[in-house]
């Protein structure tokens, strides 16, 4: 019997090296980034005194003080707060509906997908960075110099700035859909009006809905803000309290202030689930 030897078996090739390489590249660049964004924070927290350790230091005892004066909370005056949470209630929600109604229709002029003209698109993306590149805190001011103390100046700041924000979000939602649906109003010779209405605002809705309620949360904590400058609400009496120095009282406005920021961002989930 005549015997063939068999050839012996291949073994599978190891894996290529331009692959490691290219493997330990992705590393070592992504290393390098990580280490230049740290570089970046530790060079502004030194330069802002964040890591000037011995005036934090000394900056302690004087916090204490200032702790120990605002205790216990002095909740005398509690019942005449009422009035200016309201007024702080009603100004995040009178500026959040400004804000959603101007920024539906820029939304969609600053989306590229649906902007009529790019001439219209860029015009109308300058005008949203420009509300939002101003503190509503800075609007405020401008305001309440001209329409006067009061909620309405705290309103027109919030609502301003706050399109800049939400109109870019909107815009951002809308350049996302799914172009299927369009495709499939367009073929059937829906009109521009039409597909925006039926194929593009459905897909929508929900990031639109979950983005002003964003916004209303965030408000309600900016109006605060805006009452220091005299926009009315509860952060005008907080104000008054700290400019005489009553410590005890800021700390039970303070105190109210977290309770009412608690209640609204649970309302605000409670509402964002039921949008889903």
């Amino acid at each position: 019997m005549s015997y063939t030897p068999t050839e012996p078996a291949t073994l599978s090739p190891a894996p290529s090296a331009p692959v490691l390489d290219e493997h330990a590249r992705g590393w070592r660049k992504k290393l390098l980034q990580t280490g230049l964004v740290l570089a970046v924070i530790l060079i502004a927290s030194w330069y802002v005194g964040l890591l000037d350790f011995k005036t934090l230091a000394n900056g302690m005892p004087a916090i204490g003080v200032l702790l120990g004066e605002s205790l216990p909370p002095d909740f005398t005056n509690v019942m005449n707060w009422v009035s200016p949470l309201v007024d702080t209630l009603a100004m995040s929600i009178a500026g959040t509906a400004i804000a959603v109604a101007a920024s539906v229709p820029l939304a969609f002029l600053a989306a590229r997908n649906t902007s009529p003209h790019p001439a219209v698109f860029h015009i109308t993306r300058t005008i949203l960075n420009g509300l939002r590149s101003v503190p509503e805190l800075i609007m405020g001011i401008i305001f309440v110099a001209a329409v006067g103390f009061g909620a309405l100046p705290g309103v027109l700041a919030l609502g301003l700035h706050s399109i800049g924000m939400v109109g870019k979000f909107f815009a951002e939602a809308i350049e996302h859909v799914d172009e299927a649906p369009v495709e499939a109003a367009d073929a059937a010779g829906a009109t521009r009006l039409q597909v925006l209405w039926h194929a593009v605002l459905p897909q929508v809705l929900p990031q639109f809905a979950d983005v002003s309620i964003y916004r209303w949360e965030y408000n309600f904590r900016a109006s605060t803000v805006m009452g220091m400058v005299g926009a009315g609400g509860i952060g005008f009496e907080l104000m008054g309290s700290l400019r005489i120095m009553q410590y005890q009282e800021v700390s039970a406005i303070l105190i109210v202030i977290l309770l009412m920021v608690t209640i609204v961002d649970s309302l605000s989930g409670f509402l964002r689930k039921k949008f889903k």
